[in-house]
């Protein structure tokens, strides 16, 4: 079994040569999706939870890091969000109680730029993934992957937005639609298929995330039982 410092370590040893394939010259920034009130998780912070014996939040700023060459956002409310990560800026939500829509409208109003977002509770996306959504998002207002199901199912909170969406988030947080996924009908849209992103892994493993106490223990099932070779 491969240790998190070994595979850290062959991360960092690949990350000119992702993010130079992914960026092609675009200048994307990253943010990190930590806003909720994680109410069905005891109200605790999700992603300061470990998996596979590190945190959430670190795996995660990591392959943004990595992916985008660039430092990413902290986008989160709590008093104590930069005792957190003290290397990332930390930006509260630009208008509160918006749920992670708010959080996508304040990274991109706080970048004023391309943004990979990813939520803090996703302990299992890859950068190669992350690479690629990059790297396809030029064309679109929107880029997102197709995750599990067979209704073409999009994750919102894995995905890269341009400054272009603002207008269409407004309008949807205006009328408390608060549905991440709400404005997506109103801009120019592209999507990773599931296929593609098959390429990378399980797409139900991939784009896995923690919302209860019982998914918590199931992704470290799922770690345990991806690294037990």
């Amino acid at each position: 079994m491969r240790s998190t410092a070994a595979s850290r370590e062959d991360a960092n040893s690949q990350r000119h040569d992702i993010a130079n394939s992914a960026g092609g010259g675009l200048d994307v920034r990253a943010a990190i999706l930590a806003g909720g009130t994680a109410s069905r998780f005891g109200g605790r912070p999700k992603g300061l939870e470990q998996v596979g014996g590190e945190r959430i939040l670190d795996r995660v700023a990591h392959v943004l890091a990595a992916a985008t060459e660039t430092s990413p956002l902290l986008i989160a409310n709590a008093a104590e969000a930069p005792n957190w990560r003290p290397d990332l800026r930390v930006v509260r939500d630009a208008i509160r109680d918006c749920g992670s829509l708010g959080g996508i409208y304040t990274a991109l109003s706080a970048c004023d730029a391309p943004v990979l977002v990813m939520a803090w509770d996703m302990p299992f996306v890859p950068v190669e993934l992350l690479a690629e959504l990059v790297k396809r998002s030029s064309d679109y207002d929107a880029f997102l992957p197709e995750s599990s199901g067979t209704e073409h199912r999009l994750e919102p909170l894995c995905a890269v937005y341009r400054p272009s969406c603002l207008d269409a988030i407004r309008e949807r947080l205006a009328d408390e639609d608060f549905r991440a996924s709400g404005f997506l009908d109103h801009v120019n849209l592209g999507t990773l298929s599931k296929r593609e992103v098959q390429r990378f892994g399980d797409p139900e493993t991939l784009l896995f995330n923690i919302n209860t106490p019982t998914d918590l223990t199931k992704a470290q099932e799922l770690w345990r039982s991806l690294h037990e070779h």
